[in-house]
């Protein structure tokens, strides 16, 4: 019994520390951008992808983005708006606060 018991520690040492870094990731804004926005907005904002062309994504970065509230910013992504599906069934609240903060940073990075 005691041999199983130490067979199985290091799993739970394993999950322990790897779980907390994981759950991290998936509260990164950066990683939620690249997932969920980059298809159409492109990894700057701009919208020049081929996607983002095609559909008339919003450059991220304009001033008529950027004076958007975050509240405005934050609706937008969970409901969707135009073209753009809603991402409120897909991101967390807590994790759309932290996009709408990752967005603000955009034009900053140019």
């Amino acid at each position: 019994m005691r041999e199983l018991f130490l067979r199985q520690i290091p799993v739970v040492i394993l999950c322990c520390v790897t779980l907390p870094s994981a759950m991290q990731a998936q509260s990164d804004p950066a990683k939620i951008y690249k997932t969920n926005c980059v298809l159409c907005h492109s990894a700057d904002g701009s919208g020049d992808s081929a996607t983002g062309k095609a559909f008339h994504a919003k450059d991220l970065r304009s001033a008529e983005v950027q004076k958007l509230t975050d509240a405005e910013l934050a609706e937008m992504i969970t409901k969707g708006k135009g073209k753009m599906p809603a991402f409120g069934t897909k991101i967390k609240p807590d994790d759309i606060k932290k996009l709408v903060a990752y967005l603000r940073e955009l034009p900053k990075q140019n």
